[in-house]
């Protein structure tokens, strides 16, 4: 289906075609009708699949038709301030021909930061973008405005859930009028996410495409590695003169920093981004990498949703992430829109049976590559041996 057959405005069509697009994914097919119409919707897609245009581009659109009174008329909640960031640079992208405004109300910022959103909702932005946690902030400072709010947006929901923030929800939406349209975005729907979705929407509409499962473009193969190997391998694979962009990802800040200073002394063009780094030199090093200006970013998963970065050839996971569906998350970075991409997963005998409940997930086993001479041989993929292992160590340190 292509853009021009929804009925948008010119002036939001203008900035549909300064964005490039042409024609809706599935999930943009699905979920922008019913938004139109005005109906709640719970849409479950992966991530790589335009659910943020899927609601922008919808709400946009009202409030062009539709002109309000000034105040803020649509809230997004997202769970991580570089979410927020991007779909702030989408909405200008988007909003650049019409004169609907908008704001990103995220933590991390100094005092002056604080005060910029402060003002900004004191006016009544049309639409805020914000973290949980900072929107709660303003709200307990009692200048926050939602009497004419018209739609709530909860943005990759159950990452959300799985931070803690479902209490700091619930005590957002206690601020919002009653009549209003709610839409979710999920990639998952665990118990707890099916819990909030009773309470908080009205006879939704509910789009379903394919989640929990990986783009069929992405190559995955996996290494079986000793811990010590790692890094050798890393180093072997990364040094590649043809590399495309790549994002690591390890399983801590603390590994983030030392994976990437080692890297770093074999002249790799790479940076680590993590929560500890200042919010601003987090944002110069995103639009780097995002500008082509960067390689390699090493990260934790502050990164594995949300964060739309084009042409990203490879995701290498340095670590196996504690959870099946994270793997998701993190190779949905590569083979965005129509490109292709490959994902590399590195297997210490400690996180085989990790990956393997990631194979379950799945319904297929990973391809295994032979480790190359340099990095040397490595240990047998033993899922189940592996974890039997594991529990031996544990019982034999409480006896």
């Amino acid at each position: 289906m292509k853009f021009d057959e929804f009925g948008f405005s010119d002036q939001l069509f203008e900035g549909i075609e300064a964005m490039g697009f042409e024609t809706a994914t599935p999930v943009q097919e699905q979920a922008i009708p019913p938004i139109i119409e005005g109906r709640d919707v719970m849409g479950l897609a992966q991530t790589g699949t335009g659910k943020t245009a899927a609601f922008l581009l919808p709400l946009l659109d009202s409030m062009l038709t539709q002109p309000g009174k000034g105040k803020t008329r649509v809230l997004i909640i997202v769970p991580t301030r570089e979410l927020a960031m991007q779909i702030d640079e989408q909405m200008e992208g988007l909003s650049y021909f019409t004169s609907v405004s908008s704001t990103a109300v995220y933590g991390g910022g100094d005092a002056n930061a604080f005060v910029r959103e402060k003002n900004a909702l004191k006016r009544g932005a049309e639409m805020i973008i914000c973290t949980p946690g900072r929107m709660i902030a303003h709200l307990n400072q009692a200048y926050v405005d939602f009497s004419e709010l018209e739609c709530l947006v909860l943005d990759e929901a159950d990452r959300m859930l799985d931070m803690g923030f479902y209490e700091d929800i619930l005590r957002i939406v206690s601020y919002l009028p009653k009549k209003r349209q709610n839409l979710f975005f999920s990639a998952t729907m665990p118990a707890k996410m099916r819990k909030l979705t009773e309470k908080v929407l009205n006879n939704p509409v509910e789009v379903n495409i394919a989640s929990a499962k990986p783009v069929e473009k992405v190559l995955q193969v996996a290494y079986s590695v000793y811990e010590s190997q790692k890094l050798a391998l890393a180093r072997y694979l990364l040094s590649n003169k043809n590399l495309e962009r790549t994002i690591v990802f390890c399983s801590t800040k603390s590994k983030a920093k030392q994976l990437a200073g080692e890297l770093k002394e074999k002249n790799l063009d790479v940076q680590d981004i993590h929560s500890d780094l200042p919010q601003d030199y987090r944002k110069q090093v995103l639009m780097k990498f995002k500008n082509a200006q960067l390689t390699v970013l090493v990260a934790t998963d502050v990164l594995s949703r949300g964060i739309d970065v084009e042409n990203v050839g490879l995701i290498l996971n340095y670590d196996v992430p504690g959870e099946s569906e994270d793997y998701i998350h993190r190779i949905g970075r590569t083979a965005r829109a129509e490109a292709d991409g490959v994902a590399i997963t590195f297997i210490s005998p400690e996180e085989q049976y990790k990956f393997a409940r990631i194979e379950k997930l799945l319904g297929y086993q990973v391809y295994k590559n032979v480790n190359p001479t340099e990095v040397g041989q490595g240990p047998e993929y033993k899922p189940s041996a592996g974890k039997q292992a594991k529990k031996g160590i544990r019982g034999k340190g409480r006896r």
